[in-house]
């Protein structure tokens, strides 16, 4: 008889921040209580709590896979997509094959234009926790079940200088160079008073000429203005310009990447490869988010990323950690060029989970053990609430 999930439980993952990602909140920002503020630079909504949601699926031979997607803001409406929507249907699945479990979950709303956002969302952490499940059950690990089995390094960049000064942030990088990171990314939005060439030749003098910086411009400019930035950052030699202009915008995209000389990073908000088919042409490298995409749709992006030329570098946004392991997984069996490393969250909250991957000395050390590798510890717990 055929494997069945028995048992879904969802939780919500929240704990208190240390550092924001971006640096300090007391100014520039619009407060929305306790659990919200909008940065003004971009008019985006982050949560003041590290925060995601969390899957847990039961087959029929007692088996657990953990899933993880973002729980940033309104949680419970992707719990609810889990509940209502995906959770009856998936208990009469077959199992064997993950990547057919996601493709006929997601034809349950095709037709009615619901594809994204959300919905996709909730479909992550399902598909996360069915590979999780799947590799554990066959007593493999998520890289060999896609073609690449072992362990092995994956370089990592430093993304994010949550400092106040610039002085301050080209000194907190060089503090990671000399703990063997030769790769950073930072945030346009972090810069004084806009002075976005005082911050990039400030961070190249610190680095030096060999050191890797990445530009994250939080899809601030017009396309103009990214074309004339580029020309004003030439001298500075970016290893990347990420998310440069408004993300539904494509036609914009293509123009950016057909006129600057850096290359042009893009795709942390896509969900599926159906986002990337538009976009092939228009970025140099894609950064699929695995909180977004899950595996089966990162293994896609991946794929038609390597037909087309594109390097493949994952964004990394990090609740409890279960969709960063699944990330790093994937992205080895990819041959990724790199990750992306959190550090003001990844070890943190990391410390919540059996067998996480180290970071240091300039890469992520992968195991093969089975599965995504990790599982919440009885701590986890702590920050875990169980939703109905």
């Amino acid at each position: 008889m055929p494997r069945r999930i028995e048992k879904i439980e969802v939780f919500l993952f929240e704990r208190s921040k240390d550092d924001a990602y971006l640096g300090a909140t007391d100014q520039g920002i619009v407060d929305l209580g306790p659990d919200y503020f909008v940065r003004r630079f971009n008019g985006t909504i982050y949560p003041k709590n590290d925060r995601s949601i969390v899957v847990a699926l039961t087959d029929s031979d007692g088996a657990t896979g953990w899933g993880e997607t973002y729980g940033l803001v309104a949680p419970k409406a992707v719990a609810a997509l889990i509940s209502d929507l995906f959770g009856p249907y998936l208990k009469t699945l077959d199992l064997n094959d993950p990547a057919q479990v996601w493709d006929q979950l997601y034809e349950l709303q095709r037709v009615r234009g619901y594809w994204g956002g959300y919905l996709a969302d909730a479909l992550a952490a399902l598909d996360i926790a069915l590979w999780d499940l799947s590799c554990r059950s066959n007593g493999q690990s998520l890289q060999a079940a896609l073609g690449r089995a072992g362990t092995g390094a994956m370089d990592a960049y430093v993304s994010g200088l949550p400092a106040k000064t610039r002085v301050a942030r080209a000194d907190l990088a060089l503090s990671w160079k000399d703990k063997g990171f030769d790769k950073v990314k930072t945030p346009i939005g972090a810069v004084d008073n806009g002075d976005v060439i005082g911050e990039m030749i400030g961070l190249r003098k610190a680095l030096g000429d060999e050191h890797h910086i990445a530009l994250d411009m939080h899809w601030t400019r017009s396309a103009d203005e990214c074309i004339q930035l580029d020309k004003d950052l030439a001298e500075m030699r970016p290893w990347f310009l990420e998310a440069p202009t408004k993300a539904e915008d494509i036609a914009a995209q293509h123009k950016i990447r057909a006129e600057i000389g850096a290359p042009l990073a893009l795709g942390e908000e896509w969900r599926t490869d159906w986002d990337y088919r538009n976009r092939l042409k228009a970025c140099d490298i894609i950064q699929p988010e695995m909180g977004h995409t899950g595996v089966t749709q990162m293994v896609r992006m991946g794929h038609l990323a390597h037909d087309n030329g594109a390097k493949i570098m994952p964004h990394a946004t990090i609740g409890l950690g279960i969709f960063m392991a699944a990330s790093l997984r994937t992205a080895f069996a990819l041959k990724a060029a790199a990750h992306e490393f959190q550090h003001t969250i990844y070890h943190r909250n990391g410390a919540l989970l059996d067998g996480l991957a180290t970071c240091e000395n300039g890469a992520f050390q992968i195991p093969d053990t089975p599965g995504h590798g990790v599982s919440p510890t009885a701590e986890a717990f702590n920050y875990l609430t169980k939703l109905d």
